[in-house]
Order: structure tokens, then sequence, then C-alpha cells
């Protein structure tokens, strides 16, 4: 199709496919089995992907990174999450490739430069957790919420039983419009 918009992986982007496929390929069923059981988080794993420089994939080269693309760092995942590792494997990694974006394009030159070579290097993982008390992972049960009076915004947050543990609720605002978002399909107490 002329003009057309073309879907076929360019050469490096095979590359990565196949480098990230042999590398993944190096840690087998039987290491993930072990990992899965202990509960342990797969260091090894972690380390080689660092060494390799696939931590780097989307970090700015001034940083140590690859300045590559979503679609490059979409091949990498997609390589991992097929290997034996699975999303065990892919869990472990995926924030550190894509959870440093806002970083990458709103972070100061100082937090830029303190993270993104840490990150790239595999000494800095990067990771988030959502919860509140009576909540646990279930993110459709988060209570806490913000909304809007006059100029300032006032937060609700749930206790978590330590003196500073608070967690906010998430909430979708916009002009004209306030509502928490809240699971229509659990009634909330």
């Amino acid at each position: 199709m002329p003009g057309g918009m073309s879907f076929e992986l360019t050469d490096d982007q095979e590359l990565i496919r196949k480098s990230v496929a042999e590398l993944a390929g190096k840690f087998d069923d039987q290491y993930w089995m072990t990992k899965d059981q202990a509960h342990e988080f797969p260091q090894e794993f972690y380390d080689a992907i660092a060494k390799g420089g696939w931590l780097g994939m989307t970090i700015p080269e001034e940083y140590g990174g690859h300045g590559l693309g979503i679609t490059e760092a979409t091949l990498l995942l997609e390589e991992v999450a097929r290997s034996g590792g699975a999303m065990n494997a892919a869990s472990a990694i995926h924030l550190s490739i894509f959870g440093m974006q806002p970083v990458v394009k709103h972070g100061s030159d100082e937090l830029k430069a303190r993270t993104l070579p840490r990150i790239v290097n595999g000494d800095l993982h990067v990771c988030f957790g959502v919860t509140e008390p009576g909540a646990g992972l279930d993110t459709s049960r988060i209570t806490t919420f913000a909304k809007r009076e006059a100029t300032t915004t006032a937060s609700t947050a749930a206790r978590s039983g330590s003196p500073r543990r608070w967690s906010r609720r998430r909430s979708c605002c916009s002009p004209g419009r306030r509502r928490t978002t809240r699971s229509p399909r659990r009634p909330t107490a």
C-alpha cells in the first residue's frame, strides 16, 4: 500500500526480539517454578536484563539508556512474557522500563540525573503499591478521594493503623464534573 503505514518490524526491532528471547531462554521453567514456590523476586533474571542494557530501553541516551520508543519496549516485554517466566518475568521489569516515563518527560534535571542512570544499570528498582485498609490489591474498593472545593482540593484519606501511613482515594475530576471513581459492580459500605 503506497504511502500507508507499515507494521513490518525493522531489522533492529527483529534483533531486539531475537536477543531478548535468547536471554530469557536462559531462565528455564525450573528457575521460575522455584522462584514462584518460594515467593522470591527473580533477582538473577533482573540482573541479567540490567546487565544486557535492556532496562534502559526508553531512557534517554544522555542518562545511559538507548532512547528507544514504546514499540521497542513492547517487543522486549512480549518476548519476556513469551518465555518460561511469563508474566512473573515481565512484572519484574516492566515498571523499570515503562514506569519512569513521567520523570523522563516532566522530571527536573536533578531528578533525572539522580534516578535514570541507576535504573539503567539495575541499581534502582522501580515499583509501586496500591492499597488501603479494607481494599488490599482490589483497587475498585479503594475509598479515599479528592474533591474540588472552591479553588483548593480537599482530600479524604483512609488511615491504615500507622501514624504515618495514609492512602489517597482515586478521583476523576474535570471542569464542571466531580465524581469519585468506584466500581459499579460492588456496593461499598
